[in-house]
């Protein structure tokens, strides 16, 4: 039976699909549409000899959406291409740069039918699985925002207020605490906050939700919000700009509000998802992984166990391992820039988390930095081998072991 090979060039109000079989002659075309009347694809496939014991393989620029959840549903292989390579092999095609959607999906078909097996066809994760990854990068994403917001904020506050940022000690995560946020809505600018009375700052606090020390909290605050105009003159704005830059840290306040909501609710979101996951309680006994953490973790590695042959392969996926490029003589070792850039993050912060409460990872870290390497380096090395250690216990279902994972320290000495 002739094999046939199925692209679809993806776009917002329509799908356009090529069929070609093995000499790269087009089978079939046609245009779709992302509805349950316009989505006749599986028609299509059926027409072209698809069966559930030989499907059409399907390849498409992006690995999210309706068509792909659809196709996925079925059971048929799907190549989630790259649209870098894609552009790479359109000019195996055309020197003269012409571009049109049906190209593009004859493109995608000839991708498959020549280089099929260099391609990933995307895993087959579990749903909870897939639910976890929605809103762990959400959750990401809102954790990223947060941190703009907040800059944004501290750049205005800066140039206006500067003795609110002593206050609280200058920090962009303290600006984003309830304390914080509470104080300055009520004084957006120093003259307010020069005016504030102690029962104003205390009462602005328990409504931020604190209970302990508010009265030492507040009479500190309180010194530190006037004490600057008392001890000695301050550079101020003048009085029309200052008051225009209190509103505008106002609405930034607002943002930075949101923000911290969205991180709140997600973050309880993504905790419930991950707990009710097979994997849960394997991820969370890492030193340094939390809840929050560890679903970044699973939502980019996933939990098909086949999608990764081995821990050299989700090390060069997340960008842990090293790169080597040689030529002739010349030999150059560096870090990967081409990786997943979701999960590179998470990786620093949980290889950061580790040092600072696990002795041996954090043996490990000083080791790397006694040989040479930098902070970004070391953490990267450690990261390196705590994705190889997850590797190996998700594989075997164990939990996470400081000694096979690192060693005895007494032997090392």
């Amino acid at each position: 039976m002739v094999q046939v090979f199925c692209g679809i060039d993806w776009a917002e109000g329509h799908h356009d699909v090529a069929l070609v079989d093995e000499a790269g002659q087009l089978v079939a075309k046609k245009r779709i549409k992302e509805s349950v009347e316009g989505f006749t694809l599986v028609e299509l496939l059926a027409a072209a000899g698809d069966s559930a014991d030989a499907p059409i393989p399907v390849g498409i620029e992006t690995p999210r959406g309706l068509v792909v959840a659809a196709l996925r549903e079925t059971g048929r292989p799907v190549f989630a291409i790259n649209p870098m390579a894609v552009a790479r092999y359109r000019e195996r095609h055309s020197v003269s740069r012409a571009k049109s959607d049906h190209a593009d999906a004859m493109v995608l078909a000839n991708i498959l039918r020549t280089d099929r097996h260099v391609h990933r066809v995307l895993p087959a994760d579990s749903e909870l699985a897939r639910a976890i990854a929605v809103l762990a990068r959400a959750h990401q994403d809102a954790t990223w925002q947060r941190t703009r917001a907040v800059q944004e904020l501290r750049s205005v506050l800066r140039e206006c207020y500067p003795s609110f940022l002593e206050a609280f000690a200058g920090s962009t995560t303290n600006l984003a605490t309830p304390s914080a946020r509470a104080v300055l809505a009520i004084a957006s600018t120093p003259a307010d906050g020069a005016r504030l009375t102690k029962a104003q700052i205390a009462a602005a606090l328990r409504r931020a939700g604190r209970r302990r020390g508010i009265d030492t909290a507040a009479t500190d605050l309180k010194q530190a919000l006037r004490q600057p105009q008392l001890r000695q003159p301050q550079l101020r704005q003048p009085p029309r700009v200052e008051q225009a830059m209190g509103v505008q840290a106002l609405a930034l306040l607002a943002v930075v509000n949101t923000a911290c909501d969205n991180v709140d609710r997600l973050a309880e979101a993504v905790t419930a998802a991950l707990q009710q996951h097979p994997d849960y309680q394997i991820l969370v006994s890492f030193p340094g992984l939390s809840e929050t953490g560890a679903a970044r973790v699973l939502a980019e590695i996933g939990d098909d166990r086949a999608r990764f042959s081995d821990a050299r392969a989700l090390k060069a996926y997340s960008g842990s391992a090293p790169l080597t490029r040689a030529s002739g003589r010349s030999i150059s070792i560096t870090h990967r820039r081409i990786k997943n850039d979701r999960l590179a993050a998470a990786g620093f912060v949980w290889s950061f988390m580790s040092i600072t409460n696990h002795p041996p990872a954090r043996a490990h870290y000083d080791q790397r930095r006694d040989r040479g390497d930098r902070h970004p380096g070391a953490l990267r090395h450690l990261f390196n081998r705590l994705l190889g250690q997850l590797h190996h216990c998700l594989r075997t279902g164990q939990f996470y072991d400081p000694t096979k994972a690192f060693g005895d320290p007494l032997t090392a000495a």
